[in-house]
């Protein structure tokens, strides 16, 4: 029973709790029923809320988005603007020519311009010996190589080449010559400096022809390369380039020189002149000097042996009419004709007159041989057949058949005119009636010799005709002006002439409006460094020249011209006296011997006062116990001199010999 009860108990908690249970859950469901719509609402509040938020966001972004892109924009803008600005600045500053950058690095910009160097070694204040190198960084290049003929105070000298002393301190560099054209003041000291500088030679094909003659009688064809060039053409030599350009003068096969470095282009005109009707060949290449004048020219140096004659150059036809002329004067003599060697065109002349008026043609003289033959090979004298006969055949003609062409033109002592008006010529003898005609003008300081030779001439009854028979190779004042106008150069450096030639070529150049500090007058030995910024003498190198006497090239120097000239105006005392040698007693003399002094048998009480003044002089140093040799002869010198100058007013050479037995 009392189990039954408490199950009943139990099962009555259960249930009531059950139905608590139950009651619970309904009122849970009810109640959350009731709160569903308004939780739902609150989420889809705030669910349009977080959406809001991210569209607010999303176009936030955009918004900076936008801006930075137009900050960008705004920014690149300012920055073309500001570049284009400066841009224009920059280009109205450089038209003004005041760069600020330039202003502030000068120096920089300088530098960056490359410079050549232009060195005369010959060829300035004076009129012979041309030679120029141009040097760039490593390369050297020599044009011409001329020599000069002695002045009247250089006594027993042959000849004057130029000092290459530079050139042999920088063989390395030094690439090769190139040759204008084969007249001797350009190429007459190459067998003596090629010796020393052993380099190519480039030249037009006559130039070599007669080139090669020299090196044949040195002895030198095996040791040097040549090489003929052509117009038009260019040879590279290290870092230059050399065109070579058609010109007229006094010789065939002339040219000028178009020099590209990389500092610019330097045009040298060698010798020239417009000839517009040339007996041989084309006429100069105006159209190539024009055609550089507009791609620019940094330098031009130009010929100035005539600068001082106003006016145009004849040309060399002229004075073939001449010669028609005087053949049909002096038909009944014998006719003689000097002129320069190398004078290629005057000899064909000379050739076509002496065929018009059927007289047959010698050729005499060394020099006049060699170029005439050399020329006649090459094609540049069109000798008509059998009008050239040899001087042994002239005892077979009449004087009216014969035209002699010669050298000695410029009174040069063994020329072979001047030995015919000596009467030193072994086969020519001058006559009465010889029609001698001089087809050349004196080089400055030959007139003498010239004069000397005609005077000769005419005592011998020769008829000397020296008026209008020769026109210059040389370009006179308009004719440099055209050459100025078409290359249109940067600076002016004049050559080839004396000082007053080239200060007169100077004031030409700035007519031709070239910059006066673009014009520079250089002396022999000055480095001239040239740019496209500025051009300025930097160094001064040896270039005094160089004496040759016979064989001997530089052994003969200033002293020793001195003494020749000491010599040669006063004369020569040779003092001898014999001493003992132990008791230095004088055992004989003085004796005295005069050479170009006074004639000794016409001055006996001179020379006898002579021996007793140099008497004394030694007893006195004798008495002073004086051993050494040097000034007891300066005692001798200087007592004999006194005595001499007091009695004669004359200061000869005196030589003192001391001999000890």
């Amino acid at each position: 029973m009392i189990n039954a009860t408490k199950t009943d108990s139990v099962t009555e908690n259960l249930v009531t709790q059950t139905e608590k249970t139950g009651l619970n859950t309904h009122q849970r469901n009810t109640a959350k029923n009731t709160r569903r719509p308004q939780l739902e609402k609150r989420e889809k509040i705030r669910r349009n809320e977080r959406i809001e938020l991210t569209e607010r966001g999303k176009r936030s972004e955009r918004l900076d988005s936008e801006q930075k892109r137009t900050r960008q924009t705004q920014t690149k803008l300012h920055r073309v603007k500001a570049d284009r600005e400066e841009k224009n600045n920059n280009e109205t500053t450089q038209m003004q020519g005041v760069s600020n950058i330039a202003q502030s690095m000068p120096e920089v910009n300088s530098e960056k311009k490359p410079a050549v160097k232009i060195i005369p070694l010959g060829g300035m204040e004076q009129i012979g010996m041309n030679i120029t190198a141009f040097e760039y960084e490593d390369s050297i290049i020599i044009v011409d190589c001329g020599l000069a003929f002695p002045e009247d105070d250089m006594l027993g000298i042959d000849l004057v080449i130029p000092d290459v002393t530079y050139l042999k301190e920088n063989i390395e560099k030094v690439k090769g010559f190139v040759i204008t054209h084969a007249h001797e003041d350009h190429i007459g000291a190459l067998p003596y400096v090629l010796r020393d500088l052993n380099v190519p030679i480039y030249a037009t094909k006559l130039t070599i022809g007669i080139i090669e003659n020299k090196l044949k009688e040195h002895n030198l064809m095996k040791t040097t390369k040549r090489k003929v060039v052509r117009y038009g053409q260019s040879i590279n030599l290290g870092c230059f380039r050399i065109e070579f350009i058609r010109t007229n003068h006094s010789i065939a096969d002339a040219a000028a020189l178009a020099i590209f470095s990389p500092a610019g282009v330097i045009v040298h005109t060698g010798d020239f002149k417009v000839d517009y009707t040339p007996v041989f060949g084309d006429t100069i290449d105006l159209q190539r000097f024009g055609e550089l004048g507009k791609k620019g020219v940094l330098a031009l140096m130009c010929d100035s042996t005539n600068v001082l004659r106003q006016g145009f150059t004849m040309s060399e036809r002229t004075v073939g009419k001449t010669f028609d002329n005087l053949f049909a004067e002096n038909t009944k003599h014998r006719i003689i004709v000097a002129t320069f060697a190398s004078n290629v065109d005057r000899v064909q002349q000379i050739i076509n007159s002496a065929a018009k008026y059927g007289r047959k043609v010698i050729i005499e003289g060394r020099s006049m041989v060699n170029v005439v033959t050399t020329a006649s090979e090459l094609g540049y004298i069109r000798m008509p057949d059998n009008i050239l006969i040899d001087i042994e055949q002239m005892k077979n003609y009449t004087d009216e058949q014969l035209v002699l062409i010669t050298t000695g033109s410029q009174g040069e002592a063994m020329a072979a005119l001047s030995r015919m008006a000596a009467s030193l010529h072994k086969k020519v003898s001058i006559k009465p009636g010889d029609t001698v005609i001089l087809s050349s003008t004196p080089i400055p300081g030959n007139e003498k010799n010239v004069s000397k030779v005609i005077n000769e001439l005419s005592m011998k009854g020769a008829k000397v005709i020296f008026q209008d028979t020769h026109v210059s190779g040389h370009a006179c004042q308009e004719e440099i002006k055209l050459i100025y106008a078409l290359t249109k150069p940067k600076y002016a450096i004049p050559v080839h002439g004396e000082y007053r030639h080239l200060t007169c070529h100077a004031e030409l150049a700035e007519s031709m409006k070239v910059a006066p500090d673009h014009i520079f007058i250089l002396h022999s030995g000055d480095v001239l460094e040239l740019s496209e910024n500025c051009g300025q003498v930097i160094d001064h190198v040896p270039a005094q020249g160089i004496l040759v006497d016979g064989l001997g090239v530089g052994d003969v120097g200033n002293i020793v011209l001195r003494d020749r000239q000491h010599l040669s105006e006063n004369g020569l005392i040779i003092v001898v006296v014999t001493l003992e040698k132990f008791s230095n007693q004088i055992l004989s003399g003085p004796d005295i011997v005069s050479r170009g002094f006074v004639y000794v048998r016409e001055s006996e009480n001179l020379m006898d006062e002579a021996r007793e003044v140099v008497n004394v002089a030694l007893e006195k140093c004798l008495a002073k116990n004086m051993n050494d040799w040097s000034k007891m002869k300066n005692e001798i010198k200087d007592s004999l001199s006194d005595y001499l100058w007091k009695k004669m007013k004359r200061n000869p050479m005196i030589l003192p010999i001391i001999m000890e037995v």
